[in-house]
C-alpha cells in the first residue's frame, strides 16, 4: 500500500498533444455516453448497436460492458456496495482516457449508487458526459433474463443482486431516458443518436 511520501513522488506529466488535438484529428469530440438501468433493461443491447451504428457515420467509438469488463481489469471484485464502487471508479478512469482520446466512449453498466454516476461525470467532465437511463421495471426485466438470474436472486441463490437484494437509485436529472418499454432498440439508437447530433451541434 502506498503513503503519503509515495503519493507525493506522483507528478501528472502532460505530453505536446490534447484533447483539442485528438478530437480535430478524429472529426469528433470525445465524449462518454454512461447507460445505466437494471440488468436487463436493454442498456447493453443498445450499446452494441449504437456502436455499430457510429461506425456506418464513421465515427470512431468503444464500448465498455458490464460483464466483459469484469473479465479483465476487475475480475478481482466481488459485488458488495464497496467492490461496486470500486468497479465503476475503475471504469470512470477508463472511460475519461478514452475521452481523452477522442473517442465517443458507450459505458453500459448498472451502476446503481447516484454517487459513482457522479463520480464519473466528474472525471469525464460535464460537457463531455451524457447519462443515458434506460428505464424498465424489474418484472419486465425479469421476464427478459435469459440466465434466469432474477429468479435465482429471489430464491436467495444469488446475494447483491440490483433490484432485488441491493438498491438502485434512479437518476435524478440525466440526459436521455429510454424506456424500453415503448421503444424499440432501433427507436431507442436513434434518440441516442439525436442527442449525440444536438450535443455536437452546441459545442
Amino acid at each position: 500500500m502506498s503513503n503519503s511520501n509515495d503519493e507525493k513522488n506522483i507528478t501528472w506529466h502532460s505530453g505536446k498533444v490534447g484533447y483539442t488535438d485528438r478530437c480535430q484529428q478524429l472529426d469528433q469530440k470525445g465524449i462518454v455516453i454512461w447507460f445505466t438501468g437494471l440488468s436487463g433493461a436493454g442498456k447493453s443491447t443498445i450499446a452494441v448497436e449504437l456502436e455499430k451504428e457510429l461506425l456506418k457515420l464513421g465515427k470512431v467509438s468503444y464500448r465498455l460492458d458490464g460483464d466483459n469488463m469484469r473479465h479483465g481489469l476487475n475480475s478481482d471484485l466481488g459485488f458488495s456496495a464497496e467492490d461496486r464502487n470500486e468497479n465503476i471508479r475503475r471504469i470512470a478512469e477508463v472511460a475519461t482516457l478514452f475521452k481523452d482520446a477522442g473517442l465517443i466512449t458507450l459505458a453500459s453498466f448498472i451502476s446503481p449508487y447516484r454517487k459513482m454516476r457522479d463520480f464519473a461525470r466528474e472525471r469525464a467532465g460535464d460537457d463531455n458526459f451524457i447519462e443515458v437511463f434506460v428505464k424498465a421495471d424489474v418484472e419486465i426485466c425479469a421476464q427478459r433474463d435469459p440466465k434466469g438470474l432474477y429468479e435465482m436472486a429471489k430464491k436467495g441463490e444469488i446475494n447483491n443482486f440490483t433490484g432485488i437484494s441491493a438498491p438502485y437509485e434512479e437518476p435524478i436529472d440525466p440526459e436521455l431516458v429510454i424506456d424500453t418499454t415503448e421503444l424499440s432498440i432501433e427507436e431507442s439508437v436513434k434518440e441516442v443518436l439525436s442527442y449525440i447530433e444536438f450535443k455536437e451541434s452546441k459545442s
